[in-house]
């Protein structure tokens, strides 16, 4: 009668579950919905850098429950395609301006994972047929799973493996991640705080258009929330974007326009606790375009 009474009892909970969650996906479904029209029709703050360049601003008092800011910049890749480049120190940090500065970058953002006490890259990283870095204890690092190549024929975002890493002809390979986006299909991300949490987020796309995007999201203020990685998945689906990959974030997260502010940081730095432009964070490498 025990072990009866416990399964009408074990029963009737499960019940009351599946309602409460038939109760809340259409709340869930809207929500969202909501959430892709308010990057959808977003009047954005646009400037054109450069013709084929185009930098974004957009404050949201309500996206994802939450308040962002989010900068992004959309590089027609048909006209400077041979203009993105890594810039990397093996083994020296330096602020992702003096990064900008010593390459003449017009658009710069940060880039992999780091290590803050020696300098350089964790995981694999080549430069221009140079191999910089290479993964850490040699192997990548849990959330790396995703790399960005440059090659003649163009650039790619592709899940890590020998064949687009260590074997890539590719003369430069950032090894970074999670995945996010492959073929406009969203990849499937672990349940742990890196990815859940809500962190100031750098992330690099490429649309169904032809377009690179460069994207930094704003976090630790209340100013700005900062995302988790499901979030910003969909963010850059909302964008167009078929394939996409999340950098370093936190702290390190900054994006760079010449000209554009006294010292061209566009985004809101959080190393330094304050809402404004001067909190970088000295980092080990930058994706750039001149």
């Amino acid at each position: 009668m025990y072990h009866q009474n416990m399964l009408h009892r074990n029963v009737k909970q499960l019940l009351q579950l599946v309602a409460f969650i038939l109760c809340l996906t259409p709340h869930l479904l809207a929500a969202q919905a909501q959430d892709s029209l308010h990057i959808v029709q977003k009047k954005w703050n646009s400037k054109e850098i450069k013709k084929g360049i185009t930098w974004h601003q957009g404050h949201f008092d309500n996206l994802f429950n939450s308040t962002q800011e989010i900068n992004w910049v959309e590089i027609d890749l048909k006209k400077y395609r041979k203009n993105i480049h890594i810039a990397a120190e093996a083994t020296t940090l330096k602020p992702t301006t003096s990064f900008a500065a010593e390459h003449n970058a017009l658009v710069a953002i940060n880039a992999s994972f780091f290590d803050m006490k020696n300098g350089g890259s964790v995981d694999y990283l080549k430069v221009n047929g140079q191999q910089i870095n290479t993964s850490k204890e040699g192997k990548p690092s849990d959330r790396a799973n995703a790399v960005f190549s440059i090659s003649k024929k163009g650039i790619s975002i592709e899940q890590t493996n020998k064949v687009t890493v260590e074997e890539s002809t590719a003369h430069s390979v950032m090894v970074a991640g999670p995945l996010l986006l492959e073929s406009d299909t969203y990849v499937l991300l672990k349940n742990n705080p890196f990815n859940d949490n809500r962190h100031p987020r750098t992330a690099v796309a490429l649309t169904k258009k032809g377009k690179l995007i460069f994207l930094v999201v704003d976090g630790r203020s209340n100013q700005a929330n900062g995302m988790s990685l499901p979030e910003l998945a969909k963010v850059f689906k909302w964008l167009g974007a078929q394939d996409a990959m999340n950098l370093d974030g936190g702290g390190s997260s900054t994006l760079f326009i010449k000209g554009a502010t006294a010292n061209g940081v566009v985004n809101y730095p959080s190393d330094n606790k304050k809402f404004d432009h001067e909190g970088q964070r000295k980092v080990a490498n930058i994706i750039y375009v001149n």
